[in-house]
């Protein structure tokens, strides 16, 4: 606080000079002594006109009888002003009733006006210099590029403990140790164990990660280091060495601790791979961090925590024991996870009785613990919104489905009655479809209000986590997918675009049925084809051919004869059950949506 305001004083103070400084030279007085020149002096001296002459250099300062003002005259340099005038025509005798004095010459105000006209520069470049340290933080040292821009978190008061960590048990199982370590290292020293110098947690974005990482230090009470990867690199080459010096030096002094590097492969990559050749300052960064973890001892009680959701671009020193020996997966939370999680973020939160969370969780496959953590907070808006006191099951379910479909509801979006027809009976044969299915997922909901880029949907969910998926599977997909194109084409005899995105997954499903998972009779359990990944860039690039032409066209045969077999089952199957699919649109256009219980009961009472 003091250090602030005397900063803040120091810029006022500078701020207030310049000013002066300005002022002076703006307004400072442009009516001096007039001045005249010798030969007029002369004549005022012949007429008696002249008091005093006072000389200061080369100017002379005259002081008239007739009204008392003052004139100036300049002389020649090196020639005394007496001689000069009597070469004009003044006599002696009249030279004598004038007062000569001579001023010794002074600098005062030479140095005056000189300070008065730099201060304006000298007050910018304080300025500048000011803010050049001001912007480079670290204890407000300039050219501090080196210094580590990691930020400590003190472990005398946690806010994060395992209880707020949800849906990973096993992982937390694994860092138990961890935290065992930090609390009594004496325990593994007196057993010869060495606990591991660093842990690596993997998992898809979103899965808790970093917070679980946060976990770890708030129960074992200890400071906790946080710093992302790319904050090492910088475009100087060498700074990323020097932060990870000052880091683990910092960590050193504050042990027991833990040092969390997020997304470590940000600086951990292969190196010397990928497009352009080697990155200088990202492995000279990552050498350092090898050269660092190795010097831990067993006294250090300094542990790495990095995290990843790609380890297998990872350089294969990072992962050698005795570097990063123990890695902790942290997989995307199964059903009862799901619901533990929720009901951690629902904490302190007003919810509705009868509120089933375990059926929101059933809802949400494949969501992590990021989308549930969206959800509760989306249905919190929600129920603002509706002016309500709690979060109700409506506004859950809603939320649910604003983030696994991309937004809200697009009611404003206009149709007219010919393209809301055609949406109903589109949406209405994907439904039909999955119904008829055996192995297709339980239709949960359908819809003919556009919602993101979607212009109606059918949300299907699964009534158990799908851990594999058979062939069955996957033809029942298909065959889901191709139930609007099939409807429209049965009930207008022409088909539309709407059918783009389905087309897009059905041939993917299908031709990776044929070339990976090896679910083609005709081709045999053979995978074709293999992704080529370019380390540098992080992300599948290209396709390598490792098959012949012949075989890509037996490939493409057995897609396109998968593809077929679908359709014509598809149109068998929507043939056979027109009514049902007429009872399904019509409904969609009185109501605009259909939930599951609602879409059900339209096939039990159906006549058979």
């Amino acid at each position: 606080m003091n250090g602030n305001w005397s900063r803040n004083a120091f810029v006022y103070l500078l701020i207030i000079v310049a000013a002066v400084a300005l002022f002076i030279n703006i307004y400072q007085p442009g009516e001096g002594p007039e001045e005249i020149s010798l030969s007029r002096l002369a004549t005022a001296i012949q007429r008696g006109n002249v008091e005093a002459v006072t000389i200061s250099g080369n100017e002379a300062r005259i002081v008239l009888k007739e009204n008392g003002a003052t004139v100036i005259a300049r002389r020649e340099a090196d020639v005394p002003i007496t001689e000069t005038l009597a070469g004009l025509g003044v006599q002696p005798e009249q030279l004598a009733a004038v007062t000569i004095k001579y001023d010794a010459p002074g600098n005062t105000a030479n140095w005056v006006s000189l300070a008065v006209n730099l201060l304006p520069l000298l007050f910018v470049g304080a300025l500048f210099f000011f803010l050049f340290r001001q912007s480079q933080g670290s204890n407000n040292q300039a050219l501090s590029f080196g210094k580590s821009r990691a930020r400590l978190f003190t472990g005398d008061k946690p806010t994060v403990k395992f209880d707020d960590v949800a849906g990973s048990d096993e992982a937390k199982e694994e860092l138990k140790e961890v935290v065992e370590f930090l609390k009594e290292p004496q325990k593994f020293a007196a057993l010869g164990a060495r606990i591991p110098k660093g842990v690596l947690l993997v998992g898809p974005p979103g899965t808790g990660k970093t917070l679980m990482a946060k976990a770890v230090s708030g129960e074992a009470g200890v400071p906790f280091f946080s710093i992302s990867g790319s904050e090492f690199v910088e475009m100087f080459v060498g700074v990323g060495a020097s932060r990870v010096r000052d880091l683990f030096e910092q960590a050193k002094r504050n042990s027991p601790c833990i040092i969390f590097i997020d997304e470590i492969d940000a600086v951990g990559r292969y190196r010397g791979t990928g497009l352009g050749g080697s990155h200088d300052e990202r492995e000279q960064t990552l050498n350092q961090i090898l050269v660092e973890m190795d010097g831990f001892g067993t006294d250090t009680n300094v542990i790495l925590v990095a995290a990843t959701n790609r380890p297998d671009i990872l350089d294969p020193a990072l992962l050698r024991p005795g570097r990063f020996d123990r890695r902790v997966t942290m997989d995307r939370p199964d059903v009862q996870g799901r619901k533990a999680i929720l009901e951690v973020h629902v904490k302190g939160k007003p919810i509705e009785t009868g509120v089933d969370l375990a059926r929101i969780a059933k809802s949400t496959p494949g969501f992590v613990g990021a989308d549930l953590e969206n959800v509760v907070n989306e249905a919190a808006i929600l129920a603002a919104r509706r002016n309500k006191k709690a979060i109700g099951t409506r506004e859950l379910e809603e939320a649910v489905e604003r983030v696994a479909m991309g937004g809200p509801e697009r009611r404003s979006r206009l149709m007219n009655a010919k393209e809301k027809e055609v949406v109903a009976y589109h949406e209405a044969g994907h439904a039909v479809v999955s119904y008829l299915c055996a192995h297709s997922d339980p239709v949960q909901k359908v819809t003919i209000v556009p919602r993101g880029q979607a212009g109606g949907y059918v949300w299907r969910v699964s009534d158990r986590d799908r851990v594999m998926a058979n062939r069955s599977y996957f033809e029942d997909n298909i065959a889901v997918a191709l139930g609007g194109r099939v409807a429209e084409e049965l009930i207008f005899g022409d088909i539309s675009n709407g059918a783009a995105m389905d087309i897009q997954q059905l041939t993917q499903m299908t031709r990776a049925m044929v070339t990976k998972y090896g679910m083609s009779e005709k081709m045999g359990p053979l995978q074709f084809g293999q992704q080529d990944e370019m380390v540098f860039l992080g992300r599948e690039l290209a396709e390598q051919r490792d098959y012949s032409e012949e075989v890509a066209e037996q490939i493409d045969a057995e897609v396109r004869r998968i593809v077929a077999s679908s359709l014509v089952r598809v149109r068998t199957m929507l043939s056979e059950n027109l009514d049902k699919l007429h009872m399904v649109a019509k409904a969609l256009l009185e109501n605009e949506t259909l939930n599951r219980e609602e879409f059900e009961g339209i096939f039990a009472t159906a006549a058979p």
